[in-house]
């Protein structure tokens, strides 16, 4: 156990995590030359083509340290983006080091504060690393001193390196060596192992991650998994190295790929303590704060036939991506689907494209939501997935929203545009500092819901692409919030409601309702499109009805003979529209909701 090693690598999104560790994996000769390809560790095509880490990966290496000794370092390479934190969070459970890597030339940014604070917390010895020092515009002195002053530990021996030329790795693997402390742990006491990721495989049923805690693991062993009380036998013992490979033991602090034939993937929990059967643990490890999904939206397949398979995937994928969640709704508009619930947009997005690419299914994706919360009249709480749930507003006491504490790191000349983008969504300065480097450090208090659509683009493009973000979810707020009903003919969309604030309800309506207008094709009849909140409409707009021209055989003679043809095609119509009922195409569904936001 002296000799192992377990590390992660965290940083802010694109500050070169996953090719310092495919240097790592070349450096200890892990890789060899044939195999070597970018981003080694990014194995999903969605990685690859956005240039973005979205699974954490382990991998194990063997490094023979200038003291002689060999050395077993367990790797584990994690997302930068705010909307895959959990994977960050989970990962650091397994570690006991981390090497924090900061851009030579960008610096410290939101992502790098928040993942050193999680670091730090679980109590991880954090060694500081400044990376792409071969760029023209590098600053290493800066950025040792962004790194003291806004992370706050000590940047004096921070490892300068170029992780695309190579400089400076032997360095870090030394340091590796000599300052992650090794794993502590009892081999002699009974298996207590900690899942910390898993997969589902076509072949080999859900596969687990497993940090070793205490014990030992064989590969002919009988496993328990402690939160249900399933047993299973052990089909597959191995380690990422980088490609699977059987091994016939694993030892206390290790980290091991675990299959045992399980084909329910319900059955594997992330955090859950895999014992053996015949000499269980009497007490299972802590596990992970269960996640809750902030942003829900509607995921409906296109054919309905489809639903089954969409069933069957989304289980899969919940085995993989903890995060994310799902229950079964129906909708008048679009049939059955599922209410599926993400940690942000980025994450929802990834969740649809893997669906739709690793299960071959054709989705419809409805507007994302909030969660909110509302206390009835009666002292009920209920919490909303999606707002055609919102009681009447005469049974409501307070509808509350979720709040964030938005941490936005960008040059201080960009200051005011984005002070004025936080206000105009509703936001509260809760603090401000500027650092000696012109760097700012701005912290806001904003609803969850003026976010969630486009507030990063916007953020992006008032800095001109400086600023940084990240966040977190500090509570709920009550505010003036009403629901927007999408009416046509007077009948609801129940798919198109939205929760408002209460000064964007008629620009948010008007917007909904012209969208949905230019694409309901013209009836025999007016098609009247509302806006409105409970029973006052705040907004209309008409689709004219298609006219014959019933008085073309009229020439000459009395006008009342053209009265009268024109007042009984109206009364025609009328009729019409009292009976009729107005067949709105997927098209208008689709136009409506992907363009989500009224400003759009």
């Amino acid at each position: 156990m002296n000799r192992i090693r377990n590390f992660a690598i965290i940083a802010h999104i694109d500050h070169g995590k996953s090719t310092l560790a495919d240097r790592l994996l070349e450096d200890t000769g892990t890789l060899q030359a044939r195999e070597r390809v970018d981003q080694f560790l990014d194995k999903m095509d969605l990685e690859k083509e956005r240039g973005i880490t979205i699974k954490a990966q382990s991998v194990r290496m063997s490094y023979r340290a200038q003291d002689g000794e060999e050395y077993m370092l367990n790797l584990i390479d994690t997302p930068g983006h705010v909307d895959f934190h959990y994977e960050v969070s989970r990962s650091l459970a397994a570690c006991e080091g981390a090497l924090l890597i900061v851009d030579a030339a960008q610096g410290v940014e939101a992502q790098t504060l928040a993942n050193a604070e999680v670091a730090i917390a679980a109590g991880l010895e954090v060694i500081p690393v400044i990376n792409k020092i071969d760029l023209p515009n590098a600053d290493v002195d800066r950025v040792k001193q962004e790194i003291e002053d806004i992370v706050g530990i000590p940047a004096d021996d921070a490892i300068p390196i170029s992780a695309k030329t190579g400089q400076g790795i032997l360095e870090v693997l030394e340091r590796i060596v000599s300052q992650i402390p090794p794993p502590s742990g009892n081999p002699d006491a009974p298996l207590r192992a900690l899942v910390f990721d898993s997969w589902y495989d076509p072949y080999q049923g859900a596969a687990m991650l497993l940090r070793v805690i205490d014990g030992r693991l064989t590969k002919d062993a009988r496993i328990q998994l402690m939160a249900s009380g399933d047993e299973y036998d052990l089909a597959l013992l191995g380690a990422m190295m980088p490609d699977l490979r059987r091994l016939p033991t694993v030892g206390c602090g290790e980290v091991a790929v675990v299959t045992a034939s399980i084909r329910d993937p319900k059955a594997v929990q992330i955090g859950d303590t895999v014992t053996l059967a015949d000499a269980p643990a009497s007490e299972p490890l802590p596990g992970f704060q269960l996640l809750q999904p902030m942003v829900w939206s509607g995921l409906y397949p296109t054919d309905p036939g489809t639903y089954d398979s969409l069933r069957a995937a989304i289980e899969k994928l919940q085995l993989n991506d903890s995060s994310f969640s799902a229950e079964p709704e129906t909708s008048e508009a679009l049939g059955f689907g599922f209410r599926c619930g993400y940690l942000g947009l980025l994450h929802m997005e990834i969740a649809q494209e893997r669906l739709e690419r690793e299960y071959g299914l054709d989705l419809i994706i409805t507007a994302p939501t909030v969660v909110y919360t509302v206390r009835t009249r009666a002292g009920e709480e209920v919490e909303l997935h999606r707002p055609s749930d919102l009681p009447s507003a005469g049974d409501i006491e307070v509808i509350r929203e979720p709040m964030i504490l938005a941490q936005m790191h960008l040059p201080s000349e960009y200051l005011g545009p984005v002070i004025k983008l936080c206000q105009d969504r509703r936001g509260q300065q809760r603090d401000l500092s500027v650092h000696s480097n012109g760097r700012a450090l701005l912290r806001y208090e904003i609803p969850l819901a003026e976010v969630v659509i486009d507030f990063y683009d916007r953020l992006k493009t008032v800095s001109r692409g400086y600023a940084s973000m990240d966040y977190e979810i500090i509570g709920f707020s009550p505010d003036k919030l009403v629901k927007v009903d999408v009416l046509v003919n007077g009948d609801p969309i129940d798919a198109l409601s939205v929760i408002v604030h209460t000064d964007h309800a008629y620009s948010r309506g008007l917007a909904l309702i012209k969208s949905m207008k230019s694409h309901i094709p013209r009836q025999m009849y007016e098609v009247a499109i509302q806006a409105a909140i409970g029973s006052k409409v705040i907004a209309r707009v008409s689709v004219k009805a298609l006219r014959k021209n019933v008085t073309a055989k009229c020439y000459g003679g009395d006008i009342t003979r053209k009265r009268k043809l024109l007042e009984k095609q109206k009364a025609g119509k009328k009729r019409m529209k009292m009976v009729g009922r107005v067949e709105i195409p997927q098209e208008a569904f689709l136009a409506v909701l992907s363009s989500g936001d009224g400003d759009k």
